[in-house]
């Protein structure tokens, strides 16, 4: 298991602002034994979430021909046909994975193929599993072409918690599925809008993992 490079900083400051508190706890309120064997204890687990939060675990790709993979860690809280304003303006079906606090929070191509489009949009911060949080949340749009020339929309929306989206998707970049292509922090949801008619291989409420499994077949 390795840690993205999204969490040296955020991983490094929160270990010496823990560090300073225990020392000033130790050394200047000197508190009871077990007072102090707890918060140390308490620092420790907390600063281990923050490593882990920032996790990529070893996953190897077995896609098969138009499968259309998770993009991310998380659970399934929207399957459902809808208009897509933005790019394509007309009905898609779209699949939605809420991510929490203590999933994996790098987030993947589904597909391969060629970057057509990709904005960003400022917004709110609404709850990730609102309805409204697709168009209003602050948000990134990535739309990918593939060779068969069906086009797949991926959206990165920003949570109440996760208040930062990072997007190493731009356009005419060659989308590799599988690879990064972006992260997001601490809480979070990303969106695919699919053709009607693609083959939905999820369900409401169930749990999946980024390319460990199949979100469609185109």
């Amino acid at each position: 298991m390795k840690i993205h490079k999204e969490g040296y900083s955020t991983i490094i400051v929160v270990f010496l602002i823990l560090a300073i508190l225990n020392s000033a706890l130790f050394f200047f309120i000197k508190p009871n034994v077990v007072l102090g064997v707890v918060f140390s204890f308490a620092s420790f687990i907390f600063w281990i979430f923050i490593v882990a939060f920032f996790r990529i675990p070893l996953r190897l790709l077995n896609a098969q021909e138009n499968d259309v993979l998770a993009p991310a860690d998380g659970e399934i809280v929207v399957v459902e046909e809808t208009v897509e304003n933005e790019y394509f303006k007309d009905k898609r079906i779209q699949i939605s994975t809420f991510m929490s606090p203590f999933n994996v929070h790098v987030n993947l191509y589904p597909v391969s193929g060629n970057v057509q489009y990709t904005k960003y949009h400022k917004g709110k911060f609404l709850v990730a599993w609102h309805p409204k949080s697709s168009t209003l949340n602050e948000r990134t749009t990535i739309v990918v072409k593939t060779e068969n020339g069906t086009e797949v929309l991926i959206r990165q929306i920003a949570g109440a918690v996760a208040r930062r989206i990072v997007t190493y998707s731009k356009e005419n970049d060659k989308a590799v599925q599988g690879e990064q292509l972006g992260f997001i922090k601490f809480g979070s949801r990303v969106d695919v809008f699919l053709p009607l008619g693609t083959e939905i291989n999820v369900q409401l409420n169930q749990k999946v993992k980024g390319i460990e499994n199949v979100l469609a077949k185109l």
